[in-house]
């Protein structure tokens, strides 16, 4: 199997980029972020302070089901038998998934269901430890990024197009804030591989970020 791995920070496009070079391919889509969005969400309805109530989260995982299916608009997320794709990306759920996703526990939880979609399908798989900890032995290995400001603009703008009343300003900081976060944790940080090739999105289109990953992949695996 061919697996791909793409990760970066926050707003860096990597789930857009990550979709449509996998739809060229024909290859699965998977969306690790979701996974940790989808566990975030769960916990916070459950009024869970994620940061400080671990136990809480660890007893959550022992009563989940997380299920991701493929459709023709994309990757589903499911939690419990309930579609939950549409509300995982709130600024709230994008903290959250932040601080779930430092707990070792769940990377733990997740990360044999993340290697299994590796073993058994060709795939583009994003997030924050692809390369480095999820599928170390990944035949390609991208980190996409782009500055803070062009990604909280890219974010912002993706909240007002689903009506969230939000402010730029607001953004920019949940996404420093993030960035630290995802960067300093103890369990599997943000970080490039070391064989990673870095990509930066930030002075081009989502059609010459598209080409640009393509073409680094035809040229790693001889297509």
């Amino acid at each position: 199997m061919i697996n791909i791995a793409i990760d970066g920070p926050s707003g860096a496009g990597k789930s857009t980029v990550s979709r449509a070079v996998a739809k060229m391919l024909g290859y699965i889509y998977i969306d690790t972020g979701a996974m940790y969005r989808t566990l975030a969400y769960k916990a916070l309805k459950l009024g869970i302070d994620i940061s400080s109530e671990t136990d809480r989260v660890d007893a959550m995982l022992s009563d989940t089901v997380l299920d991701i299916r493929h459709a023709e608009d994309g990757q589903h997320m499911f939690a419990d038998g309930e579609d939950v794709t549409a509300f995982i990306r709130t600024p709230a759920v994008s903290m959250g998934a932040s601080a779930i996703s430092a707990i070792p526990a769940v990377r733990s939880w997740l990360l044999e269901m993340q290697r299994s979609f590796a073993r058994e399908n060709n795939c583009i798989m994003d997030g924050r430890d692809i390369g480095t900890v999820v599928l170390p032995d990944a035949g390609v290995k991208i980190f996409l990024t782009a500055s803070s400001e062009a990604r909280a603009k890219r974010r912002f703008d993706e909240l007002k197009e689903k009506g969230e009343d939000v402010t730029f300003e607001a953004v920019l900081s949940d996404m420093i804030k993030r960035d630290e976060d995802d960067t300093n944790r103890a369990c599997a940080p943000l970080a490039a591989a070391e064989d990673a090739v870095i990509v930066d999105s930030g002075d081009i289109t989502f059609e010459q970020t598209v080409d640009k990953i393509i073409e680094i992949i035809n040229n790693k695996v001889g297509r």
